[in-house]
């Protein structure tokens, strides 16, 4: 597990603010209060934050709008907004901005304290590919980044040394002597939802083969030599559909 993780809680609402402080100290998270846009702007700029909880009606600076200004210069952090109005224009806005989720006020506890366990914990990843020296270089980096990383070279049994604790699964499209279409559908039979991103390095020889993989629930297809950046923005993609799913 990661450390502590510290919470920024913003609300113009100073009881409800405070509630939720308590509660998340009382559970052994790291939270600070900011009563408006403005002030949790400012917080920002001075000490580093997990996660946001930001009410969306407050004065002068709503939080969709508090939001958009967070992604300018932390693009990648995540933001769970809270309303009392479900039916409000700017829940919708939230969402297609690309906030985590919107909860509706009384706040479900449990299932926010739920997310929080799910993003402190550290992310597995399985490299599933024939080349040795590919999956160590590429392990390493990850490594770096604070993945947990399995590689699996030896390609027996792969869907048995894929554990339920695997939080994705990078699955190169041409191993030696075995269909990775059938390895991704057998995947699929085990851990229905476990995101499995393609690798390739034949992209017009496999363009069949990968449409086919995407149709057969495949989350994207990635190609050799990868691009480092593109291979974590889609990690980190990942990492949103799996932290909004908690919230649901």
């Amino acid at each position: 597990m990661k450390e502590k993780l510290c919470i920024l809680i913003v609300d113009d609402d100073q009881r409800m603010a405070k509630t939720l402080t308590d509660i998340f100290k009382v559970k052994g998270y790291k939270a600070d209060i900011a009563h408006s846009a403005e002030e949790a702007l400012e917080r920002l700029s001075e000490t580093h934050y997990d996660c946001i909880i930001s009410d969306i009606k407050m004065p002068e600076v709503n939080g969709v709008e508090l939001y958009r200004a967070v992604k300018k210069n932390h693009p990648d952090m995540p933001v769970v907004l809270m309303t009392a109005y479900s039916h409000d224009i700017l829940v919708k806005d939230g969402l297609e901005e690309g906030a985590v989720a919107v909860l509706t006020k009384p706040l479900n506890i449990n299932a926010l304290l739920g997310y929080f366990y799910a993003l402190r914990k550290e992310q597995s990843i399985v490299i599933v590919d024939d080349d040795p020296e590919f999956c160590k270089t590429l392990g390493d980096i990850l490594s770096l980044r604070g993945f947990i990383v399995n590689q699996i070279v030896h390609l027996s049994d792969i869907v048995d040394e894929i554990k339920s604790d695997i939080n994705v699964v990078l699955l190169d499209m041409k191993l030696n002597g075995i269909n990775s279409l059938d390895v991704l559908r057998e995947i699929r039979e085990k851990y229905p939802h476990l995101p499995v991103i393609l690798v390739t390095g034949y992209r017009k020889e496999m363009t069949q083969a990968i449409e086919n993989a995407l149709k057969s629930g495949a989350f994207t297809c990635l190609y050799k030599p990868l691009e480092i950046e593109r291979l974590f923005q889609v990690l980190n993609e990942v990492r949103k559909l799996e932290l909004s799913s908690v919230l649901r």
